[in-house]
């Protein structure tokens, strides 16, 4: 009988590849997938600590599944991901429910790993740092988990060491795949029915590989026909090198969405942070872009009520946003993470930094709905990625991202359809496929 086991995944993109890549191995030792907790014989949490409580949330998911264990064979349960690597034999001592602790960079041993436990019941921590090891592993080991949309690791780590965050500790540093091995993943994806590809990294735009850098790849990954869009995510303005920026105007097939993460307006509150860019250097990104292509458009992550934020800081925070004008953004209160060195700095007042977050998120939605209601009555190309869940019409992305729902068909599943927008929310837009549209999809 087949084992099954029940993945979990918290936080980013990078987690939901690195759930399936997991189980792209762990399929190799005779597991399945099953998105019943009650028949899992393992059960993974695929954790993230980037936001507040995140430990904490680890543990309460614990008790769900012991609850639902209670009168049944206990499942073998493992703990993966960022939580794994900053908590490790802590987690193992405080909750004897957990059997492995595996971290971000340790996910080629899962299959010994695991084996080596049902052989000898010994509890055990696998968190060292070895991308290397990792990733010439699972190169072996094909990507079964690619969609019409499909997320690729390109780089893994960070050496920028923003005084907020915990990814230099629980990633370790900054690691970039090789070219080969990313270029071989995309063919395979390309040739199982990918249409978009999304470039991964915590400092995606670091991304260098002898002589290769994010611009060479994007431009490489054009040359396959399959493949109709290109994204990349997480940027940092430091790296947003002149031929990354260049490349926007010889590709075809990268979108016109930046996500470019800011966190603040505030020069001063960016020196606190050790984010070793300033806001001018920001402008001058924005510029350079929509010199090239007035079209493109920024989103960005926004850290509220950072240690030291004064009421001018705030305020430049929000008028960059009104400039700037950003869509499907991020933004939430600072929480202080273990082991950073803004872990112990003296907080605001959480209720200004509440009213702070309000105000922020409230000019977002005004931006996203204005981006969306300027779209109506007019024809946009749509990226088709599954039918809507009554089955009556079609799901897909535009350029910028924004989901669309149409009166599309099975068969438009996979293809760039063009839709005439009727109306729209602030998260969705609403259409119909445009027969009599002559503009150029793909």
């Amino acid at each position: 009988m087949k084992q099954k086991i029940f993945i979990k995944t918290f936080g980013c993109q990078m987690n939901e590849y690195d759930s399936n890549r997991i189980y792209d191995s762990v399929k190799k030792i005779g597991y399945e997938k099953t998105e019943n907790y009650e028949e899992a014989n393992c059960y993974l949490l695929n954790t993230c600590h980037i936001r507040d409580k995140a430990k904490e949330k680890v543990y309460h998911e614990i008790g769900r599944v012991k609850k639902i264990f209670r009168s049944k064979k206990k499942p073998l349960v493992i703990i993966a991901g960022c939580v794994a690597q900053a908590e490790n034999q802590e987690m193992l001592k405080r909750e004897p429910y957990i059997d492995l602790v595996i971290g971000p960079q340790a996910y080629h041993k899962i299959n010994d790993t695991i084996l080596n436990y049902k052989e000898k019941k010994k509890k055990l921590e696998e968190t060292e740092f070895d991308a290397i090891s990792k990733f010439k592993y699972f190169n072996k080991i094909k990507n079964e988990s690619g969609k019409i949309s499909s997320f690729l690791t390109i780089q893994e780590g960070c050496d920028k060491f923003c005084h907020f965050c915990v990814v230099p500790y629980t990633r370790g540093p900054e690691y970039s795949r090789p070219f080969k091995q990313i270029l071989d993943e995309v063919k395979y994806l390309a040739d199982t029915g990918t249409q978009e590809i999304i470039l991964l990294g915590q400092n995606v735009n670091a991304y260098n590989n002898e002589k290769y850098r994010l611009s060479n790849l994007i431009l490489e990954i054009e040359k396959f026909s399959e493949i109709k869009r290109i994204r990349y995510t997480t940027s940092h303005p430091k790296d947003m090198s002149d031929d990354l920026i260049e490349v926007y105007k010889n590709s075809k097939k990268l979108m016109p969405l930046v996500h470019l993460p800011v966190q603040s307006g505030s020069n001063k509150v960016l020196d606190l942070m050790n984010r070793k860019h300033t806001i001018s250097d920001y402008y001058k990104i924005f510029d350079q872009l929509k010199e090239i292509n007035p079209s493109i458009q920024f989103s960005s992550d926004f850290i509220i009520g950072y240690p030291g934020e004064e009421d001018e800081d705030f305020k430049a925070t929000f008028e960059l946003i009104k400039k700037i004008k950003f869509i499907n953004s991020y933004s939430f209160i600072f929480s202080p993470r273990p082991g950073t060195v803004a872990a112990d700095l003296n907080l605001i007042d959480k209720k200004i930094s509440m009213e702070r977050l309000e105000k922020i998120q409230s000019q977002l939605y005004d931006n996203q709905m204005h981006m969306n209601k300027s779209l109506e009555h007019k024809t946009i190309n749509v990226l088709v990625e599954n039918l809507t869940e009554d089955k009556t019409g079609v799901f897909g992305r535009s350029e910028y991202m924004t989901s669309v729902i149409f009166d599309g068909k099975k068969e438009d599943i996979g293809k760039i359809v063009p839709v005439k927008i009727n109306k729209s929310n602030r998260s969705t837009l609403f259409g119909e496929k445009d027969f009599n549209s002559n503009q150029k999809v793909a």
